[in-house]
């Protein structure tokens, strides 16, 4: 059967809880721990993407709290119709989830419960959490995992039998507690039915005066059906993220899982270890990425492409058989088969057409250069439209803002065109088809198609032959 059959059953609903109302008191940041980027994009973002991925998601809760404008405002732009719990105290999870009770009125599935500051768990573990405690069909079920280092984490306590019987937060675990490695990742599905009824029967009496959620799973638990898990083999899935130190580990978990899904798609990354690709990047096959090399943000990169070494490439566009080397872009779009560098600066609105350059000790900005177009090395281009079969020579600076009125000016200069060396082209100004400019010229009026102009201020000193239209 397809998944289109009608014959096929539906996904059981399944209802996700993000908790992401934490103030990040050991990030000393203005900005909400979970809208901490890790490559490319906030912690919770990455918790979102993982778990709307899940077949049979019926809603998205968010428990919001500290900076909650700014998180909801986020999360709203980028994963719309997510709902959003607020929690005014931070009394811990348990209250936290209990706060959810009104938005889950008359749910029938299964809730998962995630941290929002846990960016590594993937859709295949928490699919795999959901099929299992389903399966089981009694108590709530943990993730949990084995770690080297255990310190911070909820200790899981098992019976002689495998069974668990406590989740034992690190404040309040005794020396026995601490010596055991397998841990709680703060990620749990329940079934609702008397989730909401257990969480009204627990209480703050810890070391931290808060209402834990690993309390209410145990009252289930009690009340019959037992407490079940699921152990992630990969450790590092469960890694929360509560300070800038961790917070960098994460990020390099995914680079690290970005560059081998690259590189199993046909993109030769070079060294991997000082390679820095976001999770957002797209790159296309038989791309040769070199070292120091940092794709960013939304980039895309076609196939057959050479970018690196020593390059930076921000929400950039950059098509088949590109070459950027030694150079800075940023939201650019670079044409196919164009080359950038190396020492280049490609500023926000810069395109290349197919086959243009932009060379050594070049910066651009807000301009458009046509196909074939060449800016060879040490030009300043801004606020500028370029046409085809165009060359700068050295040293050319499009002049695009006046002092006195503090209006920036654009400047045109059209197909087949050339200027000298040294050339400074005060805007609004427009250079024809065809026509040029000596080397020192400083043009302060349009140039006629196919005319030559020279001094300061340039005038024409003769014209050009035009090719037949």
């Amino acid at each position: 059967m397809t998944p289109s059959d009608p014959d096929t059953p539906p996904n059981p609903p399944l209802a996700v809880v993000v908790l992401a109302a934490g103030a990040g008191k050991r990030f000393r940041s203005e900005i909400p721990k979970v809208l901490h980027r890790a490559a490319g994009l906030p912690l919770v973002h990455h918790v979102l993407e993982a778990a709307r991925a899940l077949p049979g998601v019926d809603r998205v809760l968010v428990v919001v709290g500290k900076a909650a404008d700014e998180v909801s405002s986020y999360v709203d732009a980028h994963f719309p119709g997510t709902l959003f719990v607020h929690q005014t105290e931070l009394l811990g999870t348990g209250d936290a989830v209990k706060r959810c009770r009104q938005a889950l009125e008359g749910f029938d599935g299964t809730v998962l419960v995630l941290s929002g500051d846990s960016p590594l768990v993937t859709t295949d573990t928490l699919r795999r959490l959901v099929d299992a405690h389903r399966a089981a069909g009694t108590g709530p079920t943990v993730l949990t995992a084995a770690l080297p280092d255990p310190t911070g984490y909820g200790r899981i306590v098992r019976s002689a039998t495998g069974e668990v019987v406590d989740v034992v937060e690190e404040r309040d675990a005794s020396e026995v507690h601490k010596q055991i490695n397998e841990v709680s990742s703060g990620i749990w599905a329940f079934e609702p039915e008397g989730l909401f009824r257990a969480l009204e029967l627990i209480d703050n009496n810890n070391a931290q005066g808060e209402y834990y959620l690993p309390q209410a799973a145990l009252v289930m638990a009690r009340e019959g059906g037992g407490l079940g898990s699921v152990s992630t083999a990969d450790p590092a899935e469960i890694q929360g993220v509560n300070d800038r130190l961790q917070l960098a580990a994460a990020a390099r978990v995914l680079w690290r899982r970005k560059i081998a899904e690259l590189a199993a798609s046909g993109v030769s990354i070079e060294d991997p270890e000082t390679t820095y690709i976001d999770v957002g990047a797209r790159i296309g096959p038989n791309t040769v990425v070199r070292p120091l090399t940092f794709v960013e943000g939304s980039t895309r990169v076609g196939a057959g492409c050479l970018l690196g070494p020593s390059t930076r490439l921000v929400d950039s566009v950059v098509e088949d058989g590109a070459e950027v080397t030694f150079a800075v872009v940023k939201e650019s779009h670079i044409g196919p088969a164009a080359a950038v560098g190396p020492f280049a600066s490609l500023r926000p609105g810069t395109r290349l057409g197919a086959k243009a350059k932009v060379g050594t000790f070049v910066e651009t900005k807000g301009s458009i250069i046509g196909d074939g177009s060449k800016v060879p090395h040490l030009s300043y281009v801004g606020d500028a439209e370029i046409g085809k079969g165009v060359n700068l020579a050295a040293g050319t600076i499009t002049a695009n803002y006046d002092t006195e009125s503090k209006v920036k000016s654009r400047t045109v200069v059209e197909d087949g065109a050339f200027t000298g060396s040294d050339t400074t082209l005060i805007a609004p100004v427009r250079v024809g088809r065809n026509a040029g400019t000596g080397a020192g010229s400083v043009v302060t009026r349009d140039v006629e198609d196919g005319q030559i102009v020279a001094g300061v201020p340039a005038k024409p000193f003769r014209k050009r032959k035009l090719e037949q239209a």
